[in-house]
């Protein structure tokens, strides 16, 4: 069993930046792909498995996800926010990114930690 828990959200202008967090804690070498999601969007951000980075087209070049196995933490850095980013961004994990950031199959998920952009 793997447990997701994010960080770092917050308001902040536009064309300012965010770092967000997800700790995974249990049995996190099991977790497969983790990716980062838009919750009302229901779209899939970023991702990462094995050192190889998958980004949603929107992202262009704006986020960068990052891994560190010894923290079991996956980070996600979001430079350049614009108003239409704001949206509860959560964490999921399982399987291959293939699964998990084109057809939305997780294992495990977190709550969620919101962003918001103002103008």
């Amino acid at each position: 069993q793997v447990k997701l828990e994010e960080s770092g959200g917050g308001s902040v202008q536009a064309g300012g930046s965010l770092k967000l967090t997800c700790v995974a804690s249990g049995n996190a070498d099991d977790a497969g792909c983790v990716g980062w999601f838009r919750q009302t969007e229901r779209e899939a951000v970023a991702g990462i498995y094995g050192g190889t980075t998958h980004y949603g087209d929107f992202v262009k070049g704006r986020f960068t996800i990052s891994q560190d196995h010894a923290k079991s933490t996956v980070y996600l850095q979001m430079n350049n926010l614009k108003p239409d980013d704001t949206d509860m961004y959560y964490c999921a994990a399982g399987g291959s990114c293939y699964d998990l950031l084109i057809h939305g199959k997780f294992n495990y998920r977190g709550q969620g930690t919101q962003v918001s952009v103002s103008s």
